[in-house]
């Protein structure tokens, strides 16, 4: 009798210790993770095209966005684009200035009203290293996706990318030489560029 009681208790004891050690590694990486909400009114997201005989660049904004830090590293993260409000700085006069951004906004390039919303979903980033790690992400615009890496650096509650996309991966043929010959002077550049600023805000601080 006493045996069996001795050997209940003992059982117990090894559940409660079990128990207790589960609860104390949650906490443990509960602590260790945080949860981030994009301020979308202090962020910016730039982008800038060359074509053979100059240049453009503008704004878009973002949408919404959240990410994950846990462990010193993005754990993931998920940037909504809202394609529509892309605009363009660097053109004064405002009737070329509004034809240049009506024909991103056409079927030419992002095909806006068909596909308003390009993301960038962090699948995992290296632990912050001064300040700065590399990211692999998936980056989707006209709901085609291919994977993308970039650098970001962290100051603050603020992390900044510099991203270099390749837009023939993602159907945007206009003025393209990797889909039309003899282009010469109307080639545009596949590759363009995104700056990427955003200011986090700890969701216990929202």
């Amino acid at each position: 009798m006493f045996q069996t009681i001795k050997k209940i208790l003992n059982e117990i004891t090894m559940k409660t210790l079990i128990f207790s050690f589960l609860m104390i590694t949650f906490a443990a990486s509960a602590v260790n993770a945080q949860n981030f909400t994009v301020d979308v009114k202090k962020s910016t997201l730039k982008w800038h095209g060359e074509k053979v005989t100059g240049e453009h660049f503008g704004l878009i904004n973002l949408k919404s966005g959240s990410m994950e830090l846990k462990d010193n590293q993005i754990a993931k993260g998920r940037f909504v684009i809202d394609m529509a409000s892309i605009t363009c700085t660097d053109l004064t006069d405002a009737s070329t200035n509004a034809k240049l951004v009506n024909h991103l906004k056409s079927d030419d390039f992002f095909g806006v009203a068909k596909h308003p919303e390009a993301v960038i979903e962090i699948v995992k980033s290296s632990p912050f290293t001064n300040n700065e790690a590399t990211v692999d992400a998936k980056l989707t615009i006209k709901n085609i996706t291919h994977p993308i890496s970039f650098k970001v650096k962290k100051d603050g509650k603020a992390y900044t990318a510099e991203m270099v996309v390749d837009r023939s991966k993602y159907d945007v043929r206009f003025g393209s030489g990797s889909f039309f010959d003899n282009l010469g002077d109307n080639m545009i550049y596949d590759d363009f560029e995104m700056s990427v600023r955003i200011e986090a805000i700890a969701d216990k601080d929202i």
